[in-house]
């Protein structure tokens, strides 16, 4: 199979969707691989490591999109991209389908085959590539609500974890997924004051018995929810329903009622969000604020890392790529775990979730099959 990689061009996204241990791994197995020029440079992988590990440089985008059998991103493909979408293709990327019906149609319009990260899906409900994104937007909410609430950016001027005689700041985290276990880990080892509030008691007691005590947890409600946010310093969002949009967890009158100059990071925009007051912001202008509360929702956080979280995320992806490389979409009648990444075949959705998100007809991909 031919494999294409090229550069992203979503604003100040660094990642790219193979390393060259990946490539390896392809061309010893007899499959062709092409990069564009420079489309590592962002997560320092220059040219010619990916030469020397066996793939081809190519000039620009349109010759990976027009000579690939399947390519491979880190991001759904923005507006300029949707030429370059064709019959036949298999895109295999993050998607977020749900919260973006322009990319949704273009994916149909175009008879693309779009297979999705995010909903890849194990017999034990685990996402394992979203996971390592999950992982590093979570570790890196913390420092970035830090950050965010100093003076000079607009925050209540509190140091997370305060000092002797001064009690820190308080950080709630709502969701106890892979994300919101790790930003509630990372919160405490800067000593702040964590709690983490999620429906699961199983997830909020795996919390107790990892951290024996030093982040409180609590059964997430509507009254839990609203005295926690108010009493916060930084708000952490990580709720996540798995390719759908994410429930508006936090109404717009709790922000209201919130602190001056607290802080919201909203690591579930890329599904919409989970405050009501969240919209989708990038790299280049990350905040805004509302009801004087900072937000912070960029949708594609792990690009701030990009050295990082390229490699973790191939290291999730090489087995999938590896199988779709070797037996095509048949790849899914063996791996019900890929299937359930397959969002768009031939012009139809074949994801529940996205679906009932645009108000769409699905069909079951077995049957298209």
């Amino acid at each position: 199979m031919k494999v294409g990689v090229p550069r992203e061009l979503k604003d100040n996204e660094y990642r790219v969707a193979i390393t060259p241990a990946g490539v390896r791994e392809l061309v010893v197995l007899g499959h062709s691989v092409m990069i564009e020029t420079d489309a590592g440079a962002g997560s320092s992988i220059p040219n010619d490591e990916y030469v020397r590990a066996g793939a081809r440089i190519v000039a620009d985008a349109d010759i990976v999109f027009a000579e690939s059998d399947m390519v491979l991103k880190v991001k759904e493909p923005i507006e300029e991209e949707f030429p370059r979408l064709r019959e036949g293709l298999i895109l295999f990327t993050y998607l977020h389908l749900a919260a973006s019906e322009p990319v949704t149609r273009a994916l149909m319009a175009s008879g693309t085959t779009a297979i999705a990260y995010e909903t890849v899906e194990g017999p034990d409900e685990t996402l394992p590539l979203l996971a390592p994104m999950s992982e590093v937007a979570g570790r890196m909410a913390p420092q970035v609500g830090a950050t965010l609430l100093e003076r000079e950016h607009g925050g209540r001027g509190v140091l997370l974890g305060g000092v002797s005689g001064v009690r820190p700041g308080k950080v709630v985290v709502i969701g106890a997924g892979m994300a919101g276990m790790n930003a509630a880990w990372i919160a405490q080892g800067m000593e702040a004051e964590v709690i983490v509030l999620d429906k699961n008691i199983n997830k909020l007691r795996d919390i107790d018995r990892i951290h024996q005590g030093k982040i409180l947890t609590l059964a997430s409600n509507r009254l839990s929810v609203e005295e926690t946010v108010t009493a916060a310093d930084l708000v952490i969002g990580a709720v996540l329903v798995p390719g759908a949009l994410a429930p508006k967890v936090v109404t717009a009158d709790v922000v209201k009622d919130m602190k001056p100059g607290a802080v919201l990071v909203d690591i579930s925009v890329d599904q919409g969000g989970c405050f009501e007051t969240t919209h989708m912001t990038t790299h280049s202008d990350p905040t805004y604020v509302v009801h004087d509360v900072v937000h912070y929702c960029v949708g594609n956080m792990p690009g701030a890392v990009p050295h990082t979280s390229t490699y973790g995320l191939t290291n999730a992806t090489l087995p999938y790529v590896v199988a779709l490389t070797e037996h095509g979409l048949g790849a899914t009648r063996d791996d019900p775990a890929l299937a359930k990444g397959v969002n768009v075949y031939k012009g139809s959705l074949v994801y529940a979730p996205v679906a009932e998100a645009h108000g769409l007809e699905s069909m079951l991909l077995d049957d298209l099959l």
